[in-house]
C-alpha cells in the first residue's frame, strides 16, 4: 500500500492529506468503496442498455411498435425508460428513514435484490413482447435503483477518511459511467454478432450483473461505523474503524474520530432529542443551518439534470441520427465511444481534482465550459441542421465532438460533484433523510427529462437546436448559484460541517436555556470518556 499512499499524497492537495498518517489508507476501506459502489453502477448500466435495445428494429418490432409514426415511437420509448424513474422517485423516498431504521448494508442488500427482480421481469416482457410486464419490471428495478442511489453515497462518505473522502465518493459515479460504458458496448456487440431475440435479451438480462456484484459485496462489507455511533452502539463502531482505518483502538487518530462523532451526536440531541421522522423533517427545514444545507442539497440535484446530462445518456443513439449519423450501428458506435470518453473523464476527476481543486471550483468552471459547448451544438442545428441522405458536414463533426467534450466536461463537476456534497453536508441525525431528499429530487427531474427529450427534439426546431440552447442556460444559471450559494468542503471531517454551517452557534444559545431540547440519557454526556469502550 505504500505505493498508493504515495500517489495519493502526489495527486490530492489538501490539509487534511498532509496531516493524516498512513496507515488510513488501506485496502479494507477501498474494498468497501468499491464494493458499495456496484449500486451506482445498477443505474449506469441499465441506462446504457435500454438506450440501445430501443433503438434496435428487432425490440420494436417485438413490441409491436416499429412501424409507428416517430412521434407515436417517441412517446412509446419515453414511456418506457421514464418507468424506471418512477420507481427511481418512490425508493429514495421511502430509503433514507428506512437506512437510518435498518442500517446502510442490509438496505444495500435489499436494493440489490429488488433489482434483481425488475430485471428479470424486464426480460421476461422482451422475450413475449407484453409492454405492461416491461413497465412493472422497469419500475421494480427503479425501486431498487433509486435506494442504490440513496444508499451508496451515504454509505461510502461514512466510511471514508477525510482527505480522500470526496474521491471516494465520486466512486460512485465512475461506476455509473463505466456501467453506461459497458452496456453501451454489450448494445453494440449484440447488435453486429447477435440475431433476435437474443440481440435484445442479452443485454436486458445482463443488467442484473451489477446487482448480483453488490449483493455480495455488502454480504462480505462492514456497516458504517457513523450508524453504528447513532444507534448508541460504540463497541461495534470502534471495531469497525479500527478495522477501516488500520489503526489500534488506542491511537490518537481512532480516538479522535469517536471523539468528533460523540461530540456532534451530543450536539444534535441536545438541540432536538430523540426525534420522530416528524421532526426530523421540521428541524431540516427550521432550523436556518440545516435548512440551507437541505435547500443546497435539492438545487444543486435539480442543476445537474438540467444540464441536460440524462437527455444524452438515455437517448445518445437517438441524438447522434439527429446530427446526421446514418444507421443503427452508426449511431451505437458513436455512443460507445461517449461511453468510453465519460469513463475517462470521471477517472481523471477522482484522481486529480475532487480533493485538490476541491467541490465549488469544480463545478463552477464546468458550468460555464458545458453552456458554451451546448450553445455551440445549438448552433449547429439552427444554421447548418443535417441533411438526410447528405455525409455529415465539417461543422456537424463538430457538433459531435462537442457532444464528447461535453460528456468530460460533466464529469469534472456536476456528475460526481453533487452526490459528494449532498451526502457530507447534513448533520449526522440528517444525513440519510437529506441525500433521500436529494436523490428523489434528482429521480424527479430525471423523470421529466427522460419523458419529454425526444418530445423537444422533435418541436424544439431542427436537430432539436432549441433543447440545446435550453440546456446551454441552465448551465450558465448553475455556475451563479454555485459562487453565491455553495461553500468548499474539501479536506473537512463530516463532524466540521456543522460548524461550517453555523451548528455551533444556535448550540450556543441553547445553552442559555438549558432545560430546551437536552436529552435525559447521560450517556451521551459521558461518551468521550467511556461510551466506545461501553460493553
Amino acid at each position: 500500500m505504500g505505493a498508493i499512499v504515495k500517489i495519493l499524497r502526489t495527486v490530492i492537495r489538501n490539509d487534511a492529506m498532509k496531516e493524516d498518517p498512513d496507515e488510513i489508507y488501506g485496502w479494507r476501506v477501498f474494498a468497501l468503496v468499491f464494493a458499495a459502489c456496484f449500486g451506482g453502477m445498477l443505474f449506469g448500466w441499465d441506462t446504457g442498455a435500454i438506450s440501445g435495445v430501443l433503438q434496435m428494429k428487432a425490440t420494436q418490432e417485438k413490441f409491436g411498435y416499429a412501424d409507428w409514426s416517430k412521434s407515436a415511437r417517441s412517446l412509446m420509448e419515453q414511456n418506457i425508460v421514464s418507468t424506471l424513474q418512477a420507481g427511481c422517485f418512490l425508493g429514495c423516498i421511502i430509503t433514507g428513514f428506512v437506512a437510518d431504521r435498518f442500517g446502510r448494508r442490509l438496505c444495500l442488500m435489499a436494493a440489490g435484490s429488488l433489482t434483481v427482480i425488475g430485471v428479470v421481469f424486464q426480460t421476461a416482457s422482451a422475450a413475449n413482447g407484453t409492454i405492461g410486464v416491461m413497465y412493472t419490471g422497469r419500475f421494480i428495478a427503479g425501486v431498487g435503483v433509486g435506494s442504490a442511489s440513496t444508499l451508496t453515497p451515504l454509505y461510502v462518505s461514512e466510511c471514508a477518511p477525510r482527505a480522500i473522502r470526496g474521491a471516494l465518493t465520486a466512486f460512485y459515479q465512475l461506476f455509473n459511467v463505466t456501467g453506461i460504458m459497458i452496456s453501451f458496448w454489450i448494445n453494440y456487440g449484440c447488435l453486429l454478432h447477435v440475431s433476435a431475440p437474443a440481440v435484445y435479451l442479452v443485454p436486458l438480462i445482463l443488467q442484473a450483473t451489477p446487482a448480483l456484484l453488490l449483493i455480495l459485496g455488502m454480504f462480505l462489507s462492514p456497516e458504517s461505523p457513523r450508524w453504528c455511533a447513532r444507534k448508541d452502539d460504540w463497541e461495534k463502531a470502534e471495531a469497525i474503524l479500527v478495522s477501516l482505518r488500520g489503526m489500534p483502538s488506542d491511537s490518537e487518530y481512532v480516538r479522535n474520530e469517536i471523539r468528533e462523532m460523540s461530540d456532534q451526536l451530543e450536539t444534535e440531541r441536545r438541540l432536538t432529542g430523540d426525534a420522530g421522522a416528524k421532526v426530523l423533517f421540521k428541524e431540516m427545514t427550521t432550523i436556518p443551518a440545516n435548512r440551507k444545507r437541505t435547500l443546497i442539497s435539492v438545487i444543486l440535484m435539480i442543476c445537474q439534470q438540467m444540464t441536460g446530462v440524462n437527455s444524452i445518456n438515455y437517448y445518445a443513439p437517438q441524438i447522434f441520427t439527429n446530427l446526421g449519423m446514418t444507421g443503427t450501428d452508426s449511431s451505437l458506435f458513436a455512443t460507445g465511444v461517449y461511453g468510453v470518453v465519460k469513463v475517462a473523464g470521471c477517472a481523471v476527476f477522482l484522481i486529480f481534482i475532487a480533493d485538490s481543486l476541491g467541490r465549488r471550483r469544480s463545478l463552477i468552471w464546468t458550468s460555464a465550459a458545458q453552456g458554451l459547448v451546448m450553445y455551440l451544438i445549438g448552433i449547429y442545428g439552427r444554421v447548418e441542421p443535417p441533411v438526410a441522405g447528405k455525409p455529415v458536414s465539417p461543422f456537424g463533426y463538430v457538433a459531435i465532438t462537442c457532444i464528447y467534450l461535453w460528456a468530460a466536461l460533466f464529469q469534472f463537476g456536476w456528475g460526481p460533484v453533487c452526490w459528494i456534497l449532498i451526502s457530507e453536508i447534513p448533520t449526522a441525525r440528517l444525513r440519510a433523510p437529506n441525500v433521500a431528499l436529494g436523490a428523489a429530487t434528482q429521480w424527479l427531474f430525471n423523470f421529466v427529462i427522460a419523458r419529454t427529450v425526444l418530445t423537444m427534439q422533435n418541436t424544439m426546431g431542427t436537430a432539436g437546436y432549441g433543447m440545446f440552447f435550453m440546456f446551454g442556460s441552465f448551465d450558465f444559471i448553475m455556475g451563479t448559484f454555485v459562487y453565491f450559494f455553495v461553500p468548499e468542503t474539501k479536506g473537512l471531517t463530516l463532524e466540521k460541517m456543522d460548524e461550517l454551517f453555523g451548528v455551533p452557534e444556535q448550540t450556543s444559545k441553547l445553552d442559555e436555556e438549558p432545560e430546551v431540547g437536552r436529552i435525559e440519557d447521560n450517556r451521551v454526556q459521558t461518551i468521550e470518556e467511556d461510551a466506545p469502550r461501553k460493553k
